[in-house]
């Protein structure tokens, strides 16, 4: 974690990594507060009723105990490729946690994805299994041909036809699970790039991203955590962004994740959600930002409690830097990163970096 600095200056000459020699990021996300404080919330979803339900570090360390058990039972192991195709859920973080705990590999997937780019990730990655959803589902029935290498296909919503069902799967697991023995240079995640000059490539990380991330996550929010933080993103989990800006960190750090599992952004829903939820720390990208100008008057028809405000993926431009302050009163701290070395530079204008 960064230390606390008044300046820029101050933070370069206090700061040093700590990298310790054993890391899982599923044990440091799940675990280690389920140890401290298994009642803390971890993820604020916002189900398709509009209800809000609280998910605590208990259950997450529970259910992705028990996935690990059950995948390992199913032949799963160190090193194999675990596709997740899903919304922004609680099963997400679940999922995530478990293939990491196994030392296998997780490789997340858009929902976005067309068939032949959702086959080609699937056949590249040579995924053993895929946890996924109704809407994942209806996207690989679609595929071309069946990756060769996949074996086993688990859907939240419901067994399906070959898909087994997510609830009974973790229900089968046993109640503990020792995670492996990872050092921060294992494999841990493979995320595909954009393809922009070509066939996209799966950037594979050890457990070290994480850690890795943390400088380039505090900055842009201002030294994260701090006491009332909730975090939320509309970017898909399944992107570098939302993942390992948001998700991941949020959940090591023990800052509740709000989880809203919605296909198109609407940027009147947005202001409600944060609003509602409570949201102090976002990460918005810039066409969302766009859109949310088009909103009039938002600081007066929204009770909004925003500490930071965070953007990247793209030229974010002055207007809407300006806007943000004028509106928001708050000043939008950009940041750069790319999925092979994700968020390596960000300003933090609590310490004049700019």
């Amino acid at each position: 974690m960064l230390p606390r600095a008044e300046s820029y200056d101050d933070l370069i000459a206090r700061f040093r990594w700590q990298i310790p020699d054993q890391f899982n990021i599923g044990a440091a996300t799940t675990n280690a507060w389920a140890v401290r404080e298994p009642d803390r919330v971890a993820i604020l979803n916002r189900r398709a009723d509009g209800e809000v339900e609280q998910v605590t570090y208990r259950r997450l360390a529970h259910d992705s105990d028990r996935l690990a058990s059950a995948l390992a039972a199913r032949g799963i192991a160190r090193g194999d490729r675990v596709a997740i195709l899903l919304p922004q859920c609680p099963q997400t973080p679940v999922a995530h946690a478990a293939v990491y705990k196994l030392g296998a590999i997780a490789v997340p997937l858009a929902l976005l994805f067309g068939p032949d780019a959702l086959a080609y990730r699937l056949s590249d990655s040579g995924a053993r299994a895929v946890i996924t959803c109704a809407q994942g589902l209806e996207r690989m029935a679609d595929m071309p041909q069946a990756p060769a290498s996949l074996e086993l296909i688990v859907s939240i919503d419901g067994e399906s036809g070959e898909a087994q069902d997510f609830d009974a799967l973790v229900a089968s697991g046993e109640e503990t699970f020792a995670p492996a023995d990872t050092g921060p240079d294992d494999p841990a995640l493979m995320i595909y790039t954009s393809g922009t000059t070509g066939p996209a490539k799966g950037a594979l990380h050890g457990h070290r991203v994480l850690l890795g991330h943390l400088p380039g996550v505090e900055m842009p929010h201002e030294f994260l955590p701090r006491p009332g933080d909730v975090l939320w993103t509309p970017a898909d989990w399944a992107w570098a962004g939302g993942l390992l800006n948001i998700l991941l960190p949020g959940l090591l750090l023990g800052v509740p994740v709000v989880a809203s599992r919605t296909e198109k952004f609407d940027p009147e829903a947005a202001y409600a959600l944060i609003e509602r939820l409570g949201v102090r720390n976002t990460f918005i990208p810039p066409t969302a930002l766009r859109m949310m100008r088009t909103v009039r008057d938002p600081a007066r028809r929204f009770r909004l409690d925003l500490r930071t405000l965070a953007s990247g993926g793209e030229s974010l431009g002055r207007e809407t830097y300006d806007w943000a302050q004028a509106e928001l009163g708050l000043t939008i701290n950009e940041f750069y990163g790319q999925t092979e070395c994700n968020l390596v530079l960000s300003s933090c204008a609590a310490i004049g970096v700019s």
